[in-house]
């Protein structure tokens, strides 16, 4: 525990010209008794620790003792601190490590790039939740990290509906899509299938146990996270796509579309849209998980749209504009 104190503090001296003992003990989370104490074993060890004396004063190391990056320019030492995701890497146990990391960097760039770290902060950051919905981390989120990083298979219940399924799992990555976490997993064991129908997608605020299977698995190769994701994610998109609507859109309903119905349905619907009518509206057919889906996303486009079938679903959109023009005459 302590070495790694002594650590810290070289690291945090490298970092800065100096540090006031008060400054030491806020970040080394001592008291300032301890900082002296350190700063002299530290130099009784050979690392020049060299503390100035009255009010302004404070430690600082001298003899240029500190190892520096010399090629990175400024926009690349700021694109490396950009690299770290603070909620995400807090939620799966990582903070330290992360922290620890960007300190070290910081203590081995030159000094006029040591700002990178403030400035990239102050210019970028990530709010990785989605709108109107409280974060929750996953309870078991740092187990399941942990095996990712390590390599290590584990042994899950995962809660599908009422019922509970048990699975031996290679888990390859984690993602976090709007606020939730989901793993990205080969199923392991016999019977398993092979190629990229052997990896599965889960959410990990479903998983009930989560246990280290105490086996190491071997990485396949080709397996490409970002690619996988993006891939699955659009297959899920639309396989969800069960019924089908047919519209008039205005010209603001064209472009509204995608935040009503999302990006894939409305890719597809306009990709066969025909051309505008003499009024400038054009009839296209939407893809949609249900009726009662399309009622509330077409909801949202209000007097941009007109719904042609089915007919069922026109003759409720009559009713709520009846209701409406009743409600606003009165």
């Amino acid at each position: 525990m302590r070495a790694a104190r002594l650590i810290k503090m070289v690291l945090l001296l490298q970092s800065r010209p100096s540090m006031t003992a008060a400054e030491l003990a806020r970040e080394l989370e001592v008291s300032e008794r301890t900082v002296t104490r350190d700063a002299q074993a530290l130099s009784e060890a050979g690392v020049p620790v060299y503390a100035d004396r009255g009010r302004a004063g404070g430690y600082r190391l001298v003899g240029g003792y500190r190892t520096r990056l010399t090629g990175l320019a400024r926009g690349e030492a700021e694109a490396l601190f950009l690299s770290g995701v603070p909620t995400a890497l807090r939620e799966m146990g990582l903070e330290d490590a992360a922290s620890a990391a960007r300190l070290k960097v910081s203590a081995a760039l030159l000094p006029s790039l040591r700002d990178a770290s403030r400035t990239a902060a102050q210019r970028f950051h990530l709010d990785a939740p989605d709108w109107f919905r409280e974060p929750r981390t996953p309870e078991l989120l740092p187990a399941v990290a942990d095996a990712v990083w390590d390599d290590r298979r584990i042994a899950a219940r995962y809660r599908r509906g009422e019922e509970e399924a048990v699975r031996e799992l290679e888990p390859y990555g984690l993602v976090l899509k709007a606020g939730v976490w989901y793993l990205c997993a080969r199923v392991a064991g016999p019977g398993a299938c092979s190629g990229s129908s052997a990896f599965r997608v889960y959410r990990v605020d479903r998983f009930t146990a989560v246990e280290a299977a105490g086996q190491r698995f071997e990485r396949d190769g080709g397996f490409d996270l970002p690619g996988f994701w993006e891939e699955r994610a659009e297959q899920f998109a639309r396989s969800i796509l069960r019924a089908e609507v047919v519209v008039r859109l205005s010209e603001e309903g064209v472009r509204r579309l995608v935040h009503a119905v999302g990006p894939v349905p409305a890719r597809e619907a306009l990709a066969a849209a025909g051309a505008p009518d003499g009024h400038g509206w054009v009839t296209v057919t939407v893809p949609v998980e249900s009726e009662q889906v399309a009622h509330t996303q077409l909801t949202a486009l209000g007097p941009e749209v007109e719904v042609l079938a089915p007919k069922e679903l026109r003759e409720r959109f009559a009713r709520d504009a009846a209701r409406l023009g009743a409600l606003y005459r009165s």
